[in-house]
Parts: C-alpha cells; structure tokens; sequence
C-alpha cells in the first residue's frame, strides 16, 4: 500500500474505512463497490489471532494452529468470507516478529509442509515465530476440487487424438464446468492477486508491521505481487527460485519442459553408471527406452495396486517430482527399476502430485480445537486438491485464452514446439497449458502492474541448474522488480537452493534474521555443501 499503515500503530486496532479505502486506491486495487462507496476491510484488519493445538495426530506437539477470516472478494467484503488455516512455531528466544512461508505449487498446503519438513527452519525461530498458512481454494482454507466428472473429462482430453482437437476442447469445457461445479464460490477469487492481500490480513493479525517473507518456486510469484500491491509493508523478503512474472502459459510450458529434460538428462547420465540402472550403461539407448516406456504406457495403462492404472503420462508427472532433486535419484533409479523389471507401479506412485505430493495430513477430531473452528476437517480435504488448485491459480493468474478456432488452428504447431523441447515432458507440459480452455480469463495485474516496485530490498535466489524455474527468470524478475531487487546465483541443481545448498540457506537466514544482505551478483558454489534438514548443519 502507498499509504504507510506502519506509522501508524493504531490501525491494527481502529483503522476507520477511509485510511484503508486511500491505501487501496494507493496499491491499484478496487477502490470502490459496485454501489460507489469505498470497500470497509477495517474488520478484518482488526482481528487478532487465537492459536491452539493443530487438529491430526500426527501433528508435532510444539506446532500450533490458527486462522484468519478474510473476504471472498476484497471489492464486496460484505458478500461472503472465508478462513484461512495457520500455523507456526513458536520463536526460541525474543522475537522480533513472524517470517511467513510459503512453499509454491502453486496449491501446497503450508500447514502440511511446516509439519512434515519444518525442522529446516528451526534456525530462523532464532528470533522469528516460523508461521505458514493454505492458501485460499488449498488444503483446509475452503479446498477447491474437480471431482470425479472433472478428473474423468480431463483424462480423456489428455488421452484424445490430437488429430480432432474439437472433440478434445469439448472434453477440456466439460472438465473446467466440472471443476466449477465442484470447488463452490471460492474459485473466481482464488488467483494471486487476492491471495496477497490475503498476505496483508495475515501480517496484521500477526501483528507485524511489515511483511517478513520467504516464498519457494510458485511463492516467489506471490511474494513479488504482494510487494508491488504493499511497498510499504515488505520488511525482509525473499524469493527462492523465482517464477516468471510476464511469460505467458505457453511460454512457461516450454521453459519447464526443457529445463525438466535438462534434469531428466542428467539423471540418465548418473543412472547409466550404475549397473542397476533399469535402462542399462548405454546412454543414447537410455533415453530411446524412456520414451518407449512413456508411450507405452500411454497406450496401455499399466494396473496399479492403489486402483486405478498408472498413464505414460501419470509417469511423466512422477519422473518431474523426482528431478527436483539430485537426493531423490536413487529413488527413482529403484521405482524404475521395479516398473521396468516387475511391473510394480508402487515406487513410482509414491512420486506422483496426487501420492505423496505435498500430502495433506488427516485424522483428529476438528471440532476439539477452537482456533481451528470454520476450517475444513483435513480429513475432508479432497484428494485432487493440489492439482486443481495448481490449475485453477495459474488459470486464474494468466490473461490469455485463445478461441477454439485458434487453438485448433494453432495445435498442431504447439505440439511439435513442446516436443522438440522435450520428447518427454512435451506432451505432458502442453496437457497443463490446455487446461485453462473453458475456465475465465485471468487477471492481466501481473503482467502489466507488477514492477518497478519501490519497496525495500528483497533477495532473490536463482539455481542454475533448476529444473522448474530456469535461472534466466530470476534475471528478468530481478530486473523487472527494478532496483529493490538483489540477485543470488546458486550455481548448483535441483529446485530452489534452501534446502539443497549450506550456502544459500545461510545467506537467506543472515537476511531474515539480521537485515545482512549479499552483494547483488554474488553466488554461492555449484560445489557448495549441502544441507542437512536432519542435523541442521552443512553435510557431505
């Protein structure tokens, strides 16, 4: 916001309509309803948060949980809420505040992550309550869905000949009324541009000044569209493998197809060192044997012990979760080898976005835990929520959407542009850019509003080696942000630098912790140590 709410300490309590209404003109968000009169946020603004035990046994004891109620739509506050899960440990020592995560996807449940992965972050509880929260539309703030009619028209879009393409955008209509139909009024609101000023609530109702921040791949999206709505309010923030902000979908899918056929590559030229490689020790014949497994599959699904069957494609999604990590290849050598040698879909599955995915914890009796009260029961979190959010905010942050005429005019071309980019993940990555036929055009706010951004300085962390964000991203965000962007180069693998280089994640903690920036260009070694989550120091 342009108008500075941290000089005045106040607001949290009894901010009138007027100041919030002069900060939303400020940050180019709907200044008015549709009556004319300024939207009045001030209730949200002035919650404070209730924390309590997280509903689930298998939650860790020190985690707590709360949540914050904000509008289902910011220009008619008065229509509709919703709430958004928290949680957080708490600080060690004296805090000076909160550091909120996110984790990306886009659609990862915070909650989940903080409680399976959040020893990682321990060292920030040095002088930070460590809180992470899902986001609108994911985990157990009002959780969108396709159901099984919309998994089932997406399936046979994905599966159609791309030689009748009406009959394959009939079936991608079919599929996105489904997931309408299914994900309740949450869906229209569920981009980026609301989420971070779902960002602002949440800092408030913290009761921070401004906004400490790191977000990871999807989050860093995040991360910047907060910063270019709230200048004012960025404290320490930082974005961890650092998405594109003016690509279009089509361009994205491109970028990601060949950075994960940069990844898969040299899996296979570890993997062909190995004498249990499923694929053997010639390298040029590895390759040629993945892509006739991947059609193979294609052609006849193979049994899965979970139900259902295992796609090529369901494989493809399953190798592009492994790549993201160099700690993951001995894994997916043996998941490989038990498809390859016994059929065994079990190993694979286990990759996969619906498996093991940013899994959403359940059991516990919600209703036990007061701060928890309004929020979904993770038991009752669908299981197909992570990818329909993934495809409902990417949708929903994306303004172009071709006619039907165009996309069957232009098929044909796009097929052999993600093709030539990867032979593997080509098919797969244009399955997700068609996703968005029959859903609205998203917002243009990205593209056109989010730079040159007069906050304070914010770190950015490239990974040259990273299979999902190429490094080339950070570069042009970097200078799209303008000059309150400072850019680290991880010269290393693997997706975001965190948790994969001692280097990265030191600096990051000397940022978050102590305001000690690196020198904009500097970088941490592609031979650096790696972090250990497990002892909390560098290993190997």
């Amino acid at each position: 916001m342009l108008a500075n709410l941290s000089t005045r300490p106040a607001v949290r309590r009894c901010a009138g309509a007027g100041v919030l209404a002069l900060a939303l003109i400020g940050a180019g968000l709907p200044a008015a309803a549709a009556d004319g009169s300024p939207p009045d946020l001030t209730r949200f603004y002035r919650q404070k948060l209730t924390w309590g035990a997280c509903a689930g046994p298998d939650m860790p004891k020190d985690l707590q949980c709360g949540k914050v109620t904000v509008p289902l739509d910011y220009a008619r506050p008065r229509e509709g809420t919703l709430d958004l899960a928290l949680a957080r440990y708490r600080a060690t020592g004296k805090s000076q505040g909160s550091v909120l995560l996110n984790f990306g996807g886009p659609g990862g449940s915070g909650i989940s992550e903080l409680a399976t992965d959040g020893r990682q972050f321990m060292d920030l509880t040095n002088g930070y309550d460590v809180v992470s929260f899902d986001p609108r539309g994911v985990g157990r703030s009002s959780p969108v869905s396709c159901g099984e009619g919309g998994d089932d028209a997406q399936a046979k879009a994905q599966s159609a000949d791309i030689g009748h393409p009406r009959a394959m955008l009939e079936e991608l209509r079919r599929a996105a009324d489904e997931c309408a139909r299914n994900s309740g009024p949450v869906l229209p609101h569920i981009g980026t541009v609301d989420a971070s000023r779902d960002l602002d609530v949440i800092r408030q109702a913290l009761g921070d000044k401004k906004l400490n921040y790191l977000g990871f791949s999807y989050g860093t999206r995040l991360g910047a569209v907060y910063a270019a709505q709230f200048p004012h309010q960025v404290g320490r923030l930082v974005l961890d493998g650092v998405d594109t902000l003016t690509e279009p979908l089509s361009e994205q899918g491109v970028a990601g197809a060949e950075g994960q056929q940069t990844a898969l590559d040299d899996f296979l030229d570890w993997c062909t060192t190995d004498v249990a490689c499923p694929f053997g020790q010639d390298r040029r014949a590895a390759g040629e044997q993945i892509v006739r497994l991947v059609r193979s599959l294609d052609d006849h699904p193979a049994p899965s012990d979970f139900g259902g069957f295992l796609s090529g494609q369901d494989l493809v999604g399953a190798i592009g979760q492994a790549l993201y990590s160099r700690d993951l290849w001995p894994s997916l050598e043996r998941a490989l080898a038990s498809l390859v040698q016994d059929g065994d879909t079990r190993g694979v599955l286990n990759f996969t976005t619906s498996g093991i995915g940013l899994p959403v914890r359940s059991g516990g009796d919600h209703d036990r835990h007061p701060a928890n009260a309004g929020l979904v029961d993770p038991q009752n979190v669908p299981t197909d929520n992570l990818p329909a959010a993934l495809m409902a905010i990417n949708c929903a942050d994306d303004p172009d959407r071709p006619s039907a005429a165009r996309l069957t005019k232009d098929l044909a071309d796009l097929r052999a542009a993600y093709d030539q980019a990867s032979p593997i993940f080509g098919r797969y990555r244009l399955n997700q850019l068609l996703m968005c036929y029959g859903r609205p055009k998203g917002t243009d706010f990205i593209r056109d509003r989010v730079k040159n951004v007069p906050s304070a300085k914010m770190l950015l962390v490239g990974t040259r080696g990273d299979p999902a964000t190429p490094y080339r991203w950070t570069e042009e965000t970097a200078k799209r942000l303008g000059s309150s962007a400072v850019v680290l180069d991880n010269k290393g693998d693997g997706h975001t630098g965190y948790s994969s280089s001692a280097c990265v994640h030191s600096r990051i903690d000397d940022f978050l912790l102590y305001g000690s920036l690196p020198p904009s260009g500097s970088s941490c070694p592609a031979n650096g140590k790696e972090w250990s989550a497990v002892t909390g120091t560098a290993g190997r």
